[in-house]
């Protein structure tokens, strides 16, 4: 013969459930209001210095993060038009100043080498340069690169 089982409804056993849970919160939060009044000053700077903290990574993100080359900008708009510099020669010199070869600026804007030279030529010749360094030296003095 098979024990007799008392069946339980389903209801019974989620609301007495819900009431251990309701129960448990009611305690954590009694106890998180006596810690909150007994250690006040701690929760007070734990807080502020979480604002601080949250504020300074903000500022760091914003200040200090290096923008893609695309958004750059011009650098000095008034030295590129007083020089004459084109927009292609200054995509040559932003490479230079990254430290590029003609080959790997080549391959980078998707030009021959001999193109690039031309634009080396015609920047040193622009910034007064006898060499590269002279020109990158005289751009960064212009404002053309950072």
């Amino acid at each position: 013969m098979r024990p007799h089982r008392f069946p339980v409804p389903w209801t019974q056993i989620a609301l007495y459930a819900a009431l251990l849970a309701a129960g448990t919160l009611l305690l954590q939060w009694l106890d998180y209001q006596r810690l909150v009044r007994s250690h006040a000053s701690v929760v007070y700077e734990a807080l502020l210095a979480t604002g601080f903290l949250a504020l300074g990574v903000w500022l760091g993100v914003r200040l200090l993060a290096r923008r893609p080359p695309g958004e750059q900008g011009e650098g000095n708009p008034q030295a590129v038009a007083a020089l004459g510099i084109s927009p292609r020669e200054l995509e040559v010199l932003q490479q230079i100043a990254a430290g590029h070869s003609n080959k790997e600026i080549a391959a980078r804007l998707h030009v021959s080498p001999n193109t690039v030279k031309t634009h080396v030529a015609r920047l040193l010749e622009k910034l007064e340069a006898r060499r590269r360094t002279d020109a990158l030296r005289r751009a960064r003095e212009l404002g053309l690169v950072p």
